[in-house]
């Protein structure tokens, strides 16, 4: 639970809902419980005025292409066929929490939701410096982006309940040992003290 001086500034928060796509949480043993945190965050922070920015991983026939063969995580998605492509119903944000008007989408072609998109642009534009984080998988495009966006000296937040992994153990360490290192780890319950009447 963040201390009682834990604030967020809405005008300068966004939430980042990373790979929140069919094609990622089929691979999850339970996705009903990270959707259903996701669903309740984007709620309360687009009631709050926070941004609601959308990061989905898919691929167009150039980027196809344009992956090196060194590259481990394009080995996996030549593994997968063409269901990362652009227009495959497995690379589209899931149904449940689809952005809204005013909502920011960017599209990935790596781990990191900043390394292959203007996102980090987008935000600064907007004025945010502070970033709360859900994502599939805890182990991919939560971690990445954490460290990634350490460096860029955003503030973070990684909500735990809406971050998950294909491995509950592997989750469980990185929300306990390794994510606090760069980022206050928190819930949707802590999430909503946070935005309180009180506080914005």
């Amino acid at each position: 639970m963040p201390d009682s001086d834990s604030r967020l500034d809405p005008s300068r928060t966004a939430l980042l809902v990373m790979d929140y796509q069919r094609g990622v949480l089929d691979r999850l043993p339970e996705s009903d419980t990270p959707l259903d945190a996701a669903a309740r965050a984007i709620e309360m922070v687009r009631r709050a005025g926070g941004l609601i920015a959308y990061v989905r991983v898919a691929f167009d026939d150039a980027d196809f292409d344009a992956i090196p063969e060194t590259s481990r995580m394009g080995q996996r998605v030549a593994a997968a066929g063409r269901s990362f492509h652009i227009d495959s119903p497995a690379t589209q944000i899931h149904d449940r929490i689809a952005p809204e008007p005013g909502d920011l989408v960017v599209r990935k072609t790596r781990v990191g939701a900043f390394s292959t998109t203007d996102l980090d642009a987008q935000l600064r534009d907007r004025g945010v410096d502070t970033l709360i984080l859900a994502g599939v998988a805890t182990s991919g495009v939560v971690l990445s982006t954490v460290r990634d966006a350490s460096d860029r000296d955003y503030v973070l937040f990684v909500l735990a309940d809406a971050t998950a992994d294909s491995e509950a153990d592997v989750h469980n360490f990185l929300v306990t040992r390794i994510l606090p290192r760069q980022a206050e780890v928190i819930t949707t319950d802590d999430l909503e003290v946070m935005l309180g009447p009180k506080m914005i």
